[in-house]
């Protein structure tokens, strides 16, 4: 059951986690070998089953800036955490929080929020017009090579940027803080000693990294305020199934994903 989003806002920090490409398969399977520790001290009852709104990180994140979170995958449906007001939608109820706006992060900010992007796949990376939509919507963005897909150590640096980001603002302020983990993203096959080619099994080793770094992150925000923390995946991707390799197209293991959240309370 949804907490009453109306009750979170405004007393509590945000933060909502990506996790570029994440399998709902490989992260539960990881979980469920214990290899995800901090992930699952974070989630005790694991990832939940749900449906993304898009098949690829663009798609998905307007959507989800949008309000459109990704859907558990059977009934019931509980409403959206989030809404942008439209009339006649029935998937928002009375502890949905419901903003006069275009999309949640300019509603947010209307509401006292400082919103912080932290990119890491290309359509953050503000080197072109469309790289700088979704970064455009945030009080502050931030990304470099160092953050993206390409670099072994890219969740460390993001969790350590955003921990100095929150540091600099003070604690009566309200932060609603995004970050997209591009360590899961291909390429991948760096994580996994030995490997030649992305797969399966460095996509389980990516993760692996990423839960790694975790700490860095939790414990910034549980030094600033109590903290509604989503984390999920923007869609899953192919390692070669049914001659598929990467994402955009509809097959089960793209358009099913890992989704969590939970109250971190404030240290």
């Amino acid at each position: 059951m949804n907490p009453d989003m109306n009750q979170i806002v405004g007393r509590d920090d945000i933060v909502l986690l990506t996790l570029d490409t994440l399998r709902h398969d490989v992260a539960t399977h990881c979980f469920q070998r214990g290899e995800t520790p901090h992930l699952a001290r974070l989630f005790p009852d694991g990832w939940e089953e749900r449906h993304t709104p898009g098949s690829f990180t663009y798609a998905a994140h307007q959507a989800f800036f949008a309000g459109f979170l990704p859907t558990p995958s059977a009934p019931p449906w509980p409403p959206r955490l989030f809404a942008a007001r439209f009339a006649g939608s029935e998937t928002t109820g009375p502890e949905t929080c419901v903003f006069d706006t275009a999309d949640v992060v300019s509603g947010l900010r209307a509401r006292g929020y400082h919103s912080i992007c932290i990119g890491g796949v290309g359509f953050f990376n503000k080197q072109s017009p469309l790289g700088g939509v979704l970064p455009g919507l945030f009080d502050e963005s931030h990304w470099s090579p160092e953050l993206g897909v390409t670099h072994p150590d890219s969740t460390r640096l993001q969790f350590e940027l955003a921990r100095k980001r929150l540091q600099a603002l003070s604690h009566g302020q309200r932060v609603f803080l995004f970050i997209n983990i591009s360590a899961i993203h291909q390429p991948n096959r760096h994580y996994l000693p030995g490997a030649d080619r992305d797969s399966v099994d460095s996509h389980a080793a990516a993760l692996r990294y990423v839960d790694a770094q975790l700490p860095i992150l939790l414990e910034a925000i549980r030094r600033r305020a109590q903290t509604f923390l989503i984390a999920c995946s923007d869609h899953g991707t192919l390692y070669g199934e049914q001659g598929f390799t990467g994402h955009r197209v509809g097959h089960p293991s793209v358009w099913t994903v890992p989704y969590a959240q939970t109250i971190v309370p404030r240290a």
